[in-house]
Parts: structure tokens; C-alpha cells; sequence
């Protein structure tokens, strides 16, 4: 059991520290924005889990991106919590006109126990508001 999760662990770090692709022309790129302590990662792409979760590179047209989200919530936030505790949420985006070789960049803040997040175009413009799907200290 723990060769297998050994070498799990060796994977995904090994996907963090690989250089990113070069964008492709033919498709849209998707960057992710967070404050520092924050972790904002690609989940899932219409439906479907990635191996790395550092960006989107999507084909043109309409797509259902899901991104994990986790921050920090200390304990002057919610009520009495004697620790500060790591909460988890599923963000999920829809947006029907991603272009080739446009790129777009993805933001979430938290909000108490909840989270919000963002689509951008590249001149800053909102192109789409993230739905929670759900959020937990999972």
C-alpha cells in the first residue's frame, strides 16, 4: 500500500515542478489567480478530470471548466475555532465563446466559509461568474 502511494506523491510532484506547455494558437489558455497562501488548481474540463491542474487549454467554443479551491479561515472569521481551518471549494465555470489563442484568467477569493470566483478576457473585461458547487473542510 505504500508503494503505490509513494509513487502517487511522486507524480504530482514532479507535474508541479515541469515547466508549462507552450499555449497552443488553436486554442484558448486559461491562467488562475489566487493571494498567496490560497491554492486555486484546474479540476475538472467539461466534465472530465486533468492530470495537471496549473491551467486550462481549451478548443474554441463552449466549455465547463471546475477548479479547487482551498484558503485558510482563522478563527476571528467564524465564530470560536481554536485553530485555523483549511477549507475546500468546487468552483464551476460555463463560457460559450473561448477563442483560439486567447487568453483568460480565472480568480477566486474567499468568502467566510464560501468562495467566489471570475472568468476574465484578456482586456480585463467579465466574461462569466463561477457557481459553488460545493464547499467543506474536506
Amino acid at each position: 500500500m505504500r508503494l503505490p502511494l509513494l509513487l502517487l506523491t511522486l507524480l504530482a510532484l514532479g507535474a508541479c515542478a515541469s515547466p508549462l506547455p507552450e499555449p497552443s494558437k488553436d486554442q484558448a489558455w486559461v491562467d488562475f489567480w489566487a493571494s498567496g497562501s490560497e491554492l486555486l488548481m484546474a479540476h475538472k474540463l467539461d466534465g472530465r478530470h486533468l492530470d495537471d491542474g496549473r491551467f486550462f487549454q481549451v478548443p474554441p467554443g463552449a466549455h465547463e471548466l471546475e477548479v479547487r479551491y482551498q484558503f485558510e479561515v482563522s478563527h476571528g472569521a467564524v465564530g470560536s475555532l481554536s485553530e485555523p481551518r483549511q477549507v475546500t471549494c468546487y468552483l464551476q465555470v460555463r463560457y460559450d465563446h473561448f477563442g483560439p489563442g486567447e487568453r483568460y484568467r480565472l480568480e477566486a477569493r474567499p468568502q467566510l466559509l464560501k468562495a467566489q470566483g471570475w472568468l476574465y478576457d484578456e482586456q480585463r473585461n467579465l466574461v462569466a461568474r463561477a457557481k459553488v458547487l460545493r464547499c467543506g473542510t474536506f
